[in-house]
């Protein structure tokens, strides 16, 4: 069951033949991603899984324009992607928050940045505090937060100046497994309130596929695209999905893809 891409007629983000190779101070050529095409539709929610060294990362480093390509074409919205944008919002593994910003002035980050009018997007970081479950810590700390309280706080800093696209890097890489568990509970919830497109990278295959609508395999470097696979399962979805034959046929073929490439040992 491999889809192939969406048509770009119906696409927020487009990737046309995109590679990147990088030049080492030994003056050593390392290509890091080769040929990669994709396109995601408004509102989809999209997951890429591949191995360690995969590319995932530069992929998304490529789509919110801090990193340049090498060759090919990227486009949100129509708009080519030629450096940093402001209609995109990214989360990183670790929450990365200001420590002397309290929970509300971190979410308001990206408006101060960007001179958007304070009362209207206060009014809006306070409405997603709500929506994440902060409700009531808009002047706690950093450090008076749990782990994944903390990514709640970085979700919302991503989504407050509404963003075309929200781009994921590992979101919850760095949290225990129950509180991951948890946050893609939550951040199933938090998609489908905001209606936002999500790309999300992760190693997990099982969280790629309960969290997407669609799941793109990657090689093994340099990172291609390998295949895509639709996840059908009806939402809201809750963990004992995980246990449905059909949750583990995706995980099984996801697998057998990266073992096919290599990828897996």
């Amino acid at each position: 069951m491999i889809a192939r891409a969406r048509p770009e007629s119906a696409a927020t983000l487009v990737c046309r033949s995109v590679s990147k190779t990088y030049q080492t101070i030994e003056g050593e050529r390392i290509h890091a991603l080769a040929d990669i095409d994709l396109a995601v539709r408004e509102g989809e929610f999209v997951t890429l899984v591949g191995p360690s060294g995969c590319g995932k990362s530069t992929l998304l480093r490529l789509l919110a324009g801090t990193l340049p390509k090498t060759s090919g074409d990227i486009f949100i919205r129509g708009v080519p992607v030629v450096g940093p944008r402001r209609d995109i919002g990214i989360v990183f593994q670790t929450a990365t928050l200001l420590p002397w910003r309290n929970v509300l002035q971190n979410t308001l980050l990206p408006a101060d940045v960007q001179g958007l009018d304070r009362k209207t997007y206060t009014d809006r970081a306070r409405g997603l505090l709500r929506m994440v479950g902060l409700a009531g810590f808009e002047r706690k700390y950093p450090f008076e937060l749990s782990g994944g309280m903390q990514q709640r706080v970085s979700i919302t800093r991503a989504l407050v100046h509404d963003p075309a696209v929200l781009l994921m890097d590992e979101p919850f890489g760095a949290l225990d497994a129950l509180t991951r568990e948890q946050m893609n509970l939550d951040l199933q919830r938090i998609w489908a309130a905001s209606g936002k497109t999500v790309f999300l990278i992760t190693h997990s295959i099982s969280e790629a596929v309960f969290l997407a609508d669609r799941v793109i395999v990657m090689s093994a470097r340099p990172g291609r695209i390998l295949a895509e696979l639709n996840v059908s399962f009806p939402r809201p979805r809750t963990l004992d999905v995980m246990g449905a034959p059909e949750f583990g046929r995706l995980v099984t073929e996801i697998r057998h893809q990266l073992a096919a490439s290599g990828a897996l040992e």
